[in-house]
């Protein structure tokens, strides 16, 4: 199941952020400062454990997850703290956190995703602080630091904009030599209810170039993916964990199958996605049975639209949270993806077996 297996309990921590993207993918501004209640979180801790799910857990947005540093570590601790638990930690960070903050990761994270774009003046365009201030040295200081003396990996995660599509050699030479040996780039999409993204991209471009810094990649020693590619290393039917679908705990008290559906308190075309909602009475989580067998149908089987194409065992349908977000439809197709990921698919080594750290 490639990408489908990276099964996991994630936390989105808190709405609150100390960056101010300009091509921010959440909605999170129109649902105000939130954060998970813990004893939520430790429910879903507790329901997730009993179940035998991975025992992965991660911590995303849609804000900052270090914003809430106290409450970040003790969902941490609880988790951590069971008996016999065994579990590993992730985390997806835009990087801006003090020096407390990157020691305790440091120490207790084994997985470090950090959203960065490039060299400076790529970063500092549209990933600014709140006050408008620039990123770009606090992350390469917090980058270095955390490769030094990390417990596990530190990788980017980078948003490809007419910034960086044609210098994507120079970023991965420049990723190189802070010491970062994984790198993921996703072209930039439309914010969650958004018709259009800042700014359009040629996809094709973006494959032709991102084909071409692959021969730089592994001379540097790096792996540079792409979430068009993030199902190359072995065949699929479900083009990732929201199709199984596997537990996110949102800040309002939902489950979600998806790193795009934040919230579930005010429907929209992304509650598909919501499966399951806390009853904080009870302190139980309902789960949506029905719900969780329409996500299971999106199959590569089922996708009309992919019938006939040669990558469909290596794509299954693409990044679900942005077809839904863009085509109101489970089973709708992002077309502007498809040729580029037929592209690839024809000039790289496909289904060589499972990539060593799978797609943020």
């Amino acid at each position: 199941m490639s990408h489908a297996k990276k099964e996991m309990l994630s936390f989105f921590v808190t709405t609150k952020c100390n960056l101010d993207c300009e091509y921010c993918y959440t909605n999170k501004k129109k649902h105000g400062h939130q954060s998970i209640p813990l004893k939520f979180a430790k429910l879903g801790i507790d329901s997730y454990l009993e179940k035998g799910g991975k025992r992965h857990l991660r911590f995303f947005g849609a804000g900052e997850p270090t914003v809430e540093f106290n409450l970040l570590r003790d969902i941490h601790d609880y988790a951590a703290n069971k008996r016999d638990s065994g579990l590993s930690f992730e985390i997806q960070t835009n990087g801006v956190f003090s020096e407390e903050v990157r020691s305790w990761l440091s120490g207790n994270v084994d997985i470090i995703w950090i959203s960065m774009d490039g060299p400076p003046d790529i970063q500092d365009t549209y990933r600014k602080t709140v006050k408008k201030e620039p990123t770009s040295q606090t992350i390469e200081e917090n980058v270095k630091y955390l490769i030094r003396n990390g417990k596990g990996i530190t990788g980017i995660r980078v948003t490809i904009t007419s910034l960086n599509i044609n210098r994507q050699a120079e970023m991965i030479e420049y990723f190189s030599a802070l010491g970062v040996k994984h790198i993921w780039s996703d072209p930039i999409f439309p914010s969650v209810g958004e018709d259009n993204a800042l700014e359009e991209i040629d996809t094709m471009e973006y494959a032709k170039n991102f084909l071409d810094c692959q021969d730089l990649a592994r001379r540097l020693g790096v792996f540079y993916g792409s979430i068009l590619t993030c199902n190359f290393d072995e065949k699929t039917h479900y083009n990732c964990r929201a199709c199984l679908p596997v537990p996110h705990l949102t800040t309002d008290g939902y489950v979600s199958a998806c790193d795009m559906a934040l919230f579930g308190s005010k429907p929209n075309h992304m509650s598909v996605f919501i499966y399951g909602v806390w009853n904080r009475e009870k302190n139980q989580i309902i789960y949506d049975e029905d719900k969780i067998e329409i996500l299971r149908s999106r199959r590569t089987e089922n996708m009309e639209l992919c019938r006939d194409c040669e990558a469909k065992y290596n794509c299954a349908g693409y990044c679900l949270g942005e077809v839904v977000n863009e085509t109101k439809s489970l089973f709708g197709q992002k077309t502007k993806v498809c040729e580029p990921i037929r592209f690839l698919h024809r000039n790289m080594a496909i289904n060589k077996g499972r990539y060593e750290f799978l797609h943020p």
